[in-house]
């Protein structure tokens, strides 16, 4: 695929190194800076890949933010930080716009460490409202005059914890200013000359200072009438602006207003610092995409990209030797279902990424998309589940933590069968540690009565599905990585395994290795390297972190000298359990050498997941250098390193 052979001319931009330079453009030339700003964005994304729709459609909002108000003494926030690129380019990181997502680079959400300008770090939903108003009340609290700005997409309304954040800072009365930044409901775009008319007139000085008279009137008469009158005012002004949910949870709300016009933007934003006391919620409708006709068209296909071509849009696609593993989870489950009617599929936001689109084909009445709602998506499986129906809530293992106390009281306390896919298990390459599926096997392990299991390849999955919708004795999960299997034959079907039971995949007599899921394919070439160097190995494939099996484990530790255990996953998980077992059982008092081998207990920066796998020690060389380490050997033979 080509690229430019040059960034685009960007004369306006040049002359933007921070947020206080756009004080001195005029308002008449923010739209040419807002064109100059896109071709940037663009450019930049084409070469590295990243999220690209969101972005662009914040691009005339991010400058007139920054305009308006004094960042980074003014604390600006954005939600999940998909939209952050433009507020990169404008905060000092131009210069470094091209290593987006690399490995050394500028991470592709925003981040505390990386700029003064970041105040929050965010890549999760949702964040943004409870964050903000922390930082108002602390400002209030130290005496300290700010703005605090919360730009909040309307998806991530859709989640519980941001109606949790609003309906406090209602009550709090604290200084907080929520851009609640609409790109996908079904209110067009306010583009009459009244629309603005009336959002100037809802946050000029006249409405908002009669609304303080009011409140400190009537606050003077008691807190009953203060309640009566502010919301008769308010509801008057609703007939006017159109009243909301917004201003029942103690809200000004303005809006909506048309957020790719300067026109209308600047006069709102202006208003708000110079007048507003309380919380207000600006409604702001954007274009995802917004400027680039390729993401315009098809903003789900753009809302992450890889690097691309500028001019047709087409993206750069690598020609895998295997199947993905969510197409071959999302083509088994359609094939299970097929065969039983009572399977149904739940996801929080993410069908795509799930891969329960095609789910969605093939049963469209029995898939069930509930929002940027884990919590919920959980407690929603687990009532499914009591009726009788077979749910599979297939959810990111990072983002499944957000309904860890719904999987422990509402799923497995009760002892209901509701079947965990967990996508992104481990590495994630690019989209670095806020994305890491870590954690997982640790957290569901711990539970009694879970069962865990983890796919060696693409072939392995398949069977763990079928597994799971055979299983009805209580909660289930499997996971699986990003990207591509190892390029195994697959099975017509899947075969029912036998819980907690393992398998051995190669025999030998000195070293064995014990893995948990999809680092199996290592642990065969470190064997070759192995038994090059004469220690005779043995590998085995675990399939299960709970329940353990035991059986295998005996017979690893007694007929071998070392045994290592190898999984994607933190302290804590496979491993750990393997040494409690061994342990208790008492097979490591003749001598056993064990080794687990896991994630390192940092947060692993973004980098390729192969360099990410060299570096936390989870590759062949890793897993052969830990054996001669465990028998205080050099190592010797073919590729010694000496």
């Amino acid at each position: 695929m080509t690229q430019p052979n040059s960034p685009p001319s960007t004369p306006l931009l040049d002359k933007v190194n921070l947020p206080r330079d756009l004080k001195a453009i005029d308002d008449k030339d923010l739209t040419q800076l807002a064109g100059e700003l896109r071709a940037e964005m663009i450019d930049a994304v084409s070469r590295t890949g990243g999220h690209l729709g969101a972005g662009l459609g914040v691009v005339e909002l991010t400058i007139a933010i920054h305009k308006v108000f004094d960042t980074p003494h003014d604390r600006l926030i954005f939600d999940v930080g998909h939209q952050c690129y433009p507020h990169k380019i404008l905060t000092g990181r131009r210069d470094r716009i091209r290593t987006l997502r690399q490995e050394n680079g500028l991470s592709g959400f925003t981040r505390r460490a990386e700029s003064e300008y970041d105040p929050f770090g965010a890549a999760h939903s949702s964040t943004s409202i409870s964050a903000g108003l922390g930082m108002a009340v602390a400002s209030e609290l130290q005496g300290v005059k700010r703005n605090v700005i919360s730009v909040i997409g309307d998806g991530a309304m859709s989640a519980g914890m941001a109606y949790e954040a609003l309906n406090n800072a209602g009550a709090l009365d604290a200084r907080l200013i929520v851009i609640l930044n609409d790109n996908d409901m079904s209110i067009a775009p306010p583009t009459g000359a009244m629309s603005a008319y009336l959002a100037r007139l809802a946050s000029g000085r006249t409405y908002m200072g009669f609304r303080e008279l009011g409140k400190k009137l009537t606050a003077y008469l008691g807190k009953s009438i203060d309640r009566a009158i502010t919301r008769a005012v308010e509801h008057a002004r609703g007939y006017v602006t159109g009243g909301t949910l917004f201003e029942e949870l103690g809200f000004y709300h303005i809006g909506p207003i048309d957020g790719h016009s300067f026109e209308h933007l600047l006069p709102v934003l202006r208003n708000v610092r110079d007048n507003a006391h309380g919380p207000v919620l600006i409604h702001v409708v954007t274009q995802k995409g917004k400027g680039y006709a390729p993401a315009e068209a098809a903003a789900d296909k753009y809302h992450g990209v890889n690097t691309f071509d500028v001019i047709t849009g087409a993206q750069a696609k690598a020609k895998p030797n295997a199947p993905s593993y969510t197409a071959v989870f999302a083509e088994t489950l359609v094939q299970e279902a097929n065969e039983d009617e009572r399977i149904v599929a739940v996801t929080a936001a993410m069908p795509n990424g799930t891969g329960l689109d095609k789910f969605a084909l093939a049963h469209p009445t029995r898939i069930f998309d509930v929002g940027i709602a884990e919590q919920h998506a959980v407690t929603f499986a687990a009532g499914l589940a009591t009726e009788g129906l077979k749910p599979f809530a297939a959810l990111y293992s990072t983002f499944l933590q957000r309904g860890y106390d719904q999987v422990v009281h509402d799923v497995a306390i009760q002892g209901l069968p509701v079947r965990f896919p967990i996508d992104r298990a481990g590495f994630v390459g690019a989209d670095g540690p806020t994305h890491a599926g870590s954690f997982d096997t640790t957290y569901l392990a711990a539970l009694p009565g879970f069962v865990v299991m983890a796919a060696a390849d693409e072939a392995e999955l398949k069977h763990m599905v079928r597994t799971a919708a055979a299983y009805d004795e209580g909660p289930i999960s499997f996971r699986y990585p990003r990207g591509e299997g190892v390029g195994i034959d697959m099975p017509v079907r899947g075969e029912i395994l036998e819980i907690g039971r393992g398998r051995i995949v190669k025999e030998g007599t000195k070293v064995a290795l014990l893995s948990f899921g999809t680092r199996l394919a290592d642990c065969l070439l470190a064997a070759e390297d192995l038994d090059a160097s004469g220690l005779s190995t043995t590998v085995a494939d675990a399939r299960f972190a709970k329940p353990l099996d035991h059986d295998l484990i005996r017979r690893l530790a007694r007929e071998h000298e070392v045994l290592i255990t190898i999984e994607e996953g933190s302290v804590g998980g496979f491993g750990s359990h393997v040494l409690q077992f061994l342990a208790l059982e008492g097979l490591m008092d003749s001598g056993l050498k064990v080794r687990p081998m896991v994630l390192p207990d940092i947060w692993m920066e973004q980098s390729k997941q192969d360099a990410m796998y060299a570096q936390a020690g989870l590759d062949r060389a890793g897993i052969v250098s830990t054996v001669f380490r465990a028998l205080g050997q050099k190592r010797v033979g073919r590729d010694a390193a000496g």
